[in-house]
């Protein structure tokens, strides 16, 4: 599944690629399981919408919409020679893009094949074509108002607050940064190379760590997002950026994915347990 790094390198292609343009029309396939929202609603506030940004929220890409306000026409009764057009502004709401595990965001020529599991297509004015493609359809199509991520952005909460979110938790410490209603967009590959990086492993309970453990957590979440985003995210398995490219934080990988693999610092093989369901890597040298 697509973690922060991942999605911020797909929100920031796609806001090259397509802000400013304009949806003048929207196909919906005939799977229910990626819309969030109904399939009229979600054609109603995307067609005739230009879009202003794209930027990623937690682990979704949020496409910020506007679309002229429409003045109704006043009744003949009412009817002013004198009067002027609407000068309000237009309208805003945002389009939500959740990509599950398998989804993909592509921005396509209308010549291009429709790939088999294709659940959303929008033609722009510029002729080409943004096509969500999810073959597992885990992902999901929402559009909002307003939309806030559950949880505080992982590279905005400064250390006083991140200490208070885990402080006193019974659960384990790896199960508390998988929790998207604490911290939004950090995922198992991120949880695992932060843990390794800040010495504590991954079975810890919150409660246990002390205020200097979750410093260095806190410069630990921090530097790894910012260096995964720096080098594109990392493609495990079919991980792709907006422009098909696939990223390269998997080579600077300390522990995940390397389960018995030397430790790149002590040369202790890395070990894997199960936390809650979840796969976690790290090496019991160098985490305590």
């Amino acid at each position: 599944m697509p973690e922060l790094p991942e999605v911020e390198t797909i929100a920031r292609g796609l806001a090259q690629r397509v802000r400013g343009d304009v949806i003048e029309s929207v196909w919906l396939g005939s799977k229910p399981e990626p819309l969030k929202s109904s399939a009229s609603e979600i054609a109603s506030t995307l067609e005739s919408a230009r879009i202003s940004g794209v930027r990623r929220v937690g682990k979704h890409i949020v496409f910020d919409l506007e679309k002229p306000r429409v003045a109704r026409a006043p009744s003949p009764a009412k009817r002013d020679r004198r009067a002027h057009p609407s000068k309000a502004g237009p309208t805003s709401s945002q389009w939500i893009v959740h990509l599950g595990m398998t989804g993909r965001m592509l921005v396509c020529k209308p010549d291009e094949p429709v790939e088999k599991h294709t659940h959303l297509i929008a033609k722009l004015s510029s002729g080409r074509e943004l096509r969500f493609v999810d073959p597992r359809r885990f992902g999901r199509l929402s559009v909002s108002q307003s939309f806030q991520a559950p949880g505080v952005e992982p590279l905005e909460v400064e250390l006083e607050r991140f200490v208070r979110l885990f402080r006193g938790r019974k659960t384990p410490i790896k199960s508390a940064l998988l929790n998207q209603k604490l911290l939004s967009g950090v995922g198992n590959i991120y949880a695992d190379e932060a843990l390794v990086r800040a010495g504590i492993r991954p079975r810890r309970r919150a409660a246990s760590l002390s205020n200097d453990h979750l410093r260095r957590l806190y410069l630990a979440v921090q530097e790894v997002l910012k260096e995964a985003i720096d080098l594109g995210g990392s493609s495990i398995s079919d991980y792709v950026d907006a422009d098909g490219q696939e990223g390269f934080f998997q080579l600077q990988h300390r522990v995940y994915g390397r389960e018995g693999q030397p430790c790149l610092v002590c040369q202790t093989p890395i070990k894997r347990i199960v936390i809650s369901g979840r796969s976690s890597h790290y090496c019991p040298r160098c985490q305590k």
